[in-house]
């Protein structure tokens, strides 16, 4: 089996990584130090939530448009220092930008791993 051949099957690894990014969004504003503003829990805990349940989706059948999701919550959770005015808080948004990368990248991954299904729609 080739390498490409490898790379290019979905495999549930990635998708118990986005379960565990999810848990891990959803909790990161308790790992700063300072108590972070509510808007910002129910940020987190919402992005936390969509991109735990597109995972799970994932885990019970592909779809494309849940892969863009996740893209979409990755690149809005790495924004949402600017949107909600904490990127002054270093650690938290550190976090969040970490974090909404690993989600965007893994989407973009999982993206161009199941771009030739035809058995995917939408």
């Amino acid at each position: 089996m080739a390498i490409k051949d490898i790379l290019k099957a979905h495999r549930t690894w990635e998708d118990g990584v986005g379960l565990m990014l999810g848990i891990t969004i959803g909790l990161s504003p308790w790992f700063y130090d300072e108590p972070a503003v509510p808007v910002v829990v129910l940020n987190s805990g919402l992005i936390g939530l969509a991109v735990l349940a597109l995972a799970q989706l994932e885990l019970i059948r592909l779809r494309r448009w849940e892969e863009l999701a996740q893209l979409v919550c990755g690149i809005y959770l790495s924004a949402s220092p600017f949107i909600f005015q904490y990127a002054h808080q270093h650690q938290l948004r550190l976090w969040h930008w970490a974090l909404g990368a690993s989600v965007a990248i893994l989407a973009l991954f999982e993206l161009w791993q199941d771009w030739d299904r035809r058995d995917m729609r939408g």
